[in-house]
């Protein structure tokens, strides 16, 4: 599969860049991981936004999903059109039920809750199983396998223990790498977000490929993100928008 970085900023964007979203490429299917404000724009210099096959959201935070509520005003036309024949899938967890409930707008979208406990979710070539993260509110770790690779998302969380098995032996996990270590004590307990060296560290005990460090803080600059994860795991980049991983 292919991971096309559209955003990797959050909880708001530095000037000209986007929050969290993620394009997943394999055999002609298009699957887009979170959409956070800036990504549909840049969803569009990809594909047009009509032949996207679904869209799998991690959590119901802004910088996640804000853009699905002007993605629905494409999909209408697109459909008035006949662009599309059919509403986009759209899987998300139930909860904040109240943000769950704005998800759905004149069937363009064919939303689904999300949960860890169900079967795995195929979508075209990928299969999707999910993972309870620690977190503000309701969130899923996501691991897409393929037949020639596996991706880990980690969505947003802080550090819990199952989080490096369900990464095991993936070849490339995409990681939230929001705060520096000298941040973590300020944080409320337990934290909800990961620095650069805890990802890292995860990383190691899961024995993944790479490294891609993502959800970067807007006022920061990558580079230390990836210079503080680097001690403790080697094959590690920060996410880089408009750039392609091969998975």
């Amino acid at each position: 599969m292919e991971l096309i970085g559209l955003g990797c900023y959050g909880p708001y964007p530095p000037a000209g860049g986007a929050c969290s979203g993620y394009l997943l490429e394999e055999g002609g299917c298009r699957v887009l991981l979170d959409c956070g404000n800036g990504v549909l724009s840049r969803l569009q210099q990809h594909l047009p936004l009509w032949e996207l096959d679904a869209v799998v959201v991690s959590h119901l935070h802004s910088d996640h999903v804000s853009d699905l509520f002007v993605l629905r005003y494409g999909l209408e036309l697109a459909l008035a059109e006949g662009r599309r024949s059919a509403p986009l899938p759209l899987y998300a967890p139930a909860e904040p039920a109240a943000e769950f409930a704005r998800l759905s707008y004149k069937d363009v979208y064919r939303v689904e809750a999300l949960s860890a406990a169900a079967p795995p979710l195929q979508i075209g070539p990928f299969s999707f199983t999910f993972c309870e993260t620690v977190h503000a509110v309701p969130c899923l770790a996501a691991r897409v396998a393929t037949p020639g690779g596996t991706l880990v998302y980690s969505g947003d969380t802080g550090y819990f223990d199952g989080l490096a098995s369900f990464a095991a032996g993936a070849s490339l996990f995409l990681c939230e790498a929001n705060l520096q270590e000298k941040e973590m004590a300020q944080q409320p307990q337990p934290p909800r977000h990961l620095s650069a060296a805890a990802a890292a560290r995860i990383a190691a005990e899961a024995r993944v490929e790479r490294l891609l460090l993502t959800h970067l803080h807007p006022a920061r600059e990558s580079a230390l993100a990836v210079e503080e994860a680097r001690p403790h795991f080697g094959a590690v980049e920060a996410a880089r928008e408009g750039a392609r991983y091969r998975v």
